[in-house]
C-alpha cells in the first residue's frame, strides 16, 4: 500500500528573462536553499534528488551530473527528467512516487531553465516534420494562434476574451514578487495595443521566456509528523500521454487534458470541480489557452470560460481563483513552470502565499503541466490528511 505523501518545503528563484549573474548550479542552489530554509532542515537530510529542465533549448545534455556539486546531491541517489513541457509536473510526480513508494522519506526535487544559454526556436522547429505537420513550425505561437482562432470559432469569444485573461493575470503577477513580467495592465484596451504575433494571438497573449528555478521538498507522513512546516499533502497525480495528437478532426486535440483530470476527479469522488477545488494553478502558455484548457479540465462547460472570465469569476479573491501567481503567460522557466503549479498550491494551501493568497480558506488544489506533444500532468493536493 502506498503511504501518504506531503509537501513540506518550498522554494523558487526570482524569475527574470536573463540571469546572467549565474551559471545553471548556481541557479539551482537558489531555488534549493529556499526550499531546506522553508522546510527547516539541512542538505545531508534529503535522501535523493530529482532533476530536470527541458535540455533540448539549452543544447546541453546530462546537466545533473555536474549539478550535483551545487545542490548537494554529490553520493546520493538521483534521477533526471525530462518530458517536455511537462518536465516540472513529472519532477513532482517522481519525487511522490519516491516517497509514496516506500524507497526515501525525504526528497527533493528541482526543475529549473536558462534559456539564453541555447536557442529555444531552434529546439522547437526540429522536432516537428517539415512536410506533415508544417504550421508547427512556427513553434509554440502557431500552435497558439491556431488553438486561440478555433476557440473563438467554436464559441463565439470576441477578441477582447483574451485579453481580459490577461489583465486578471497581470493583477495576479503584481502580487507575487517572484513572477518575471510584474506588468501594469489596467484595461482590456491596453492588452489590445500589443502587436500581433500570429492573429489572434498577440505578443501580451503568450508567455514570456524567462530564467529561474523551483524545488520543493517531499516528505513521508512518518517524517511530516516531525517537520515544523505544516505539511500540504498530496491527495493524488496522473499522468496522460498516448493522447500524443496535434490535430484531429481539423482542429488540435484536448483529449489529453481532459483524461487526465476526469481521472483525477473520478478517482477522489469530485463530482464538482469548481465547488469543491479551492484554487486552480493550470499550465496554459497563452491566455486562449487558459480559457479552453479550464473547459477541458471539467471546471466549466464548453464555451463558457470566457463569459466566466468576463464577470471576473477566476480572479484570486473571487468565487474560482485560477492562477493567482499570475500563471504561464507571467513566468515561464519552462523546466520548472510544471513545478511552480505544485508549489504554489501547496503555499496556497499552507495559507503562506502572502499578498496572493486567496480570500477563502482553502482546502483543496488543483495543478497541471502540459506538454506540446500533448502530454498531461495533473496533481491534486489537500490541506488535511484525510
Amino acid at each position: 500500500m502506498a503511504r501518504r505523501t506531503a509537501i513540506v518545503g518550498v522554494g523558487q528563484t526570482f524569475h527574470r528573462s536573463r540571469r546572467p549573474d549565474v551559471h545553471i548550479g548556481e541557479l539551482c542552489a537558489e531555488a534549493v536553499k529556499a526550499a531546506l530554509e522553508d522546510a527547516e532542515i539541512h542538505v545531508r537530510d534529503i535522501q535523493a534528488f530529482v532533476t530536470g529542465n527541458m535540455e533540448l533549448f539549452e543544447g546541453r545534455y546530462v546537466q545533473d551530473m555536474w549539478l550535483a556539486d551545487w545542490i548537494g546531491a554529490v553520493g546520493k541517489p538521483g534521477i533526471r527528467v525530462t518530458t517536455g513541457g511537462t518536465t516540472g509536473g513529472t519532477l513532482a510526480s517522481v519525487a511522490f512516487e519516491l516517497v509514496a513508494s516506500g524507497l526515501y522519506d525525504l526528497v527533493l526535487a528541482v526543475g529549473f531553465e536558462k534559456q539564453f544559454e541555447g536557442d529555444t526556436r531552434a529546439g522547437l522547429k526540429t522536432v516537428a516534420d517539415p512536410l506533415w505537420i508544417r504550421w508547427q513550425t512556427t513553434g509554440a505561437i502557431g500552435y497558439f494562434s491556431r488553438q486561440a482562432r478555433y476557440y473563438m470559432k467554436e464559441t463565439g469569444a470576441p477578441e477582447e476574451a483574451g485579453a481580459m485573461v490577461r489583465v486578471r493575470l497581470a493583477a495576479h503577477a503584481r502580487n507575487n514578487p517572484h513572477a518575471h513580467l510584474r506588468l501594469d495592465l489596467e484595461s482590456v484596451e491596453e492588452v489590445l495595443k500589443s502587436p500581433y504575433l500570429i492573429p489572434p494571438l498577440r505578443q501580451l497573449d503568450m508567455c514570456p521566456t524567462s530564467e529561474g528555478a523551483c524545488a520543493i521538498v517531499v516528505a513521508s507522513e512518518e517524517r511530516a509528523a516531525r517537520m515544523a512546516r505544516r505539511p500540504v499533502w498530496v491527495k493524488d497525480w496522473t499522468s496522460v500521454h498516448k493522447e500524443a495528437i496535434y490535430v484531429r478532426g481539423g482542429r488540435h486535440s484536448v483529449a489529453d487534458l481532459e483524461m487526465a483530470a476526469s481521472r483525477l476527479f473520478r478517482r477522489n469522488g469530485i463530482q464538482k470541480p469548481m465547488e469543491e477545488i479551492s484554487v486552480a494553478e493550470i499550465y496554459a502558455p497563452s491566455t486562449w489557452a487558459e480559457l479552453e484548457w479550464l473547459e477541458a479540465y471539467g471546471f466549466c462547460e464548453k464555451g463558457t470560460a470566457w463569459r466566466l472570465e468576463e464577470k471576473g469569476v477566476f480572479y484570486w479573491n473571487r468565487e474560482f481563483p485560477v492562477n493567482p501567481s499570475g500563471g504561464v503567460v507571467c513566468t515561464n522557466p519552462i523546466g520548472a513552470t510544471g513545478l511552480i503549479r505544485v508549489a504554489e498550491v501547496a503555499l496556497q494551501l499552507r495559507g503562506d502565499a502572502g499578498p496572493r493568497q486567496i480570500s477563502r480558506k482553502p482546502t483543496l488544489g488543483f495543478s497541471s503541466a502540459w506538454g506540446g506533444s500533448g502530454w498531461t500532468v495533473a496533481h491534486l493536493l489537500s490541506s488535511s490528511k484525510d
